[in-house]
């Protein structure tokens, strides 16, 4: 067995661990009906959202990968997906309840959520399968991944984003938690992409440039 496999396929299963973790905290412990607690817990759940976000920002520069590379060799996108996912369940783990509830809807109001959300997931699926998982996951290095523009990649240029907004604002019951979470992941989603582009814009150049003439919108379609 080559050096480092299983360390690979061990950040390939907490990577898929960290995601279902994610999931069930979303649909329960975030959706439970709490008094409102203030400011300090939701400024606390910001800080560790920021830390999250600055990981996955500063670890996916070029310069921090160059100089990284020599150190960690074949195990460097692993060491990102080990990172990141205990860093998510962290998050998880420490939230600060916000309490509260912004609306919580039943009926056919809440089949138009379901759809959203639904949907929300179908565009996220349909986005991981142009793209290698086992490299997301990070169990084959080293593989560069061709740029995408079919499938959802003709409507958006981060389609994920845009399921995962449709997935995290499409439920019937919003609680502030919820809201919390919602805002502040699509938040820096949103702030991220410049960066994203630039560097897209260094691998692939004018392929990439002519991409986005011909798919102006990021993340929204007809909006942003």
């Amino acid at each position: 067995m080559r050096r480092g496999v299983p360390f690979l396929w061990m950040g390939g299963v907490m990577f898929i661990l960290s995601l279902a973790y994610c999931l069930w905290w979303y649909l329960f412990p975030l959706g439970h009906d709490r008094p409102f607690a203030g400011t300090g817990a939701l400024a606390w759940d910001a800080v560790l959202l920021t830390i999250f976000a600055c990981h996955h920002s500063l670890f996916a520069r070029e310069p921090v990968k160059t100089a990284l590379a020599p150190l960690a060799g074949d195990l460097l996108r692993s060491i990102y997906v080990w990172a990141a996912s205990l860093l998510l369940l962290i998050v998880c783990i420490a939230w600060r309840p916000v309490g509260g509830t912004v609306f919580d809807v039943s009926g056919p109001v809440a089949a138009l959520f379901a759809i959203v959300q639904v949907t929300g997931v179908a565009v996220i699926a349909w986005s991981v399968r142009q793209i290698d998982p086992l490299e997301l996951a990070g169990i084959r290095a080293g593989v560069s991944q061709p740029l995408q523009i079919i499938g959802p990649y003709r409507f958006v240029r981060h389609p994920l984003y845009f399921g995962w907004i449709l997935a995290v604002f499409g439920t019937h019951h919003l609680t502030g938690d919820r809201l919390a979470f919602a805002v502040l992941t699509s938040l820096y989603l949103v702030i991220a992409i410049p960066w994203e582009e630039r560097s897209l814009v260094r691998e692939f150049g004018d392929a990439y440039t002519r991409y986005t003439a011909e798919v102006p919108w990021r993340v929204i379609p007809y909006v942003y």
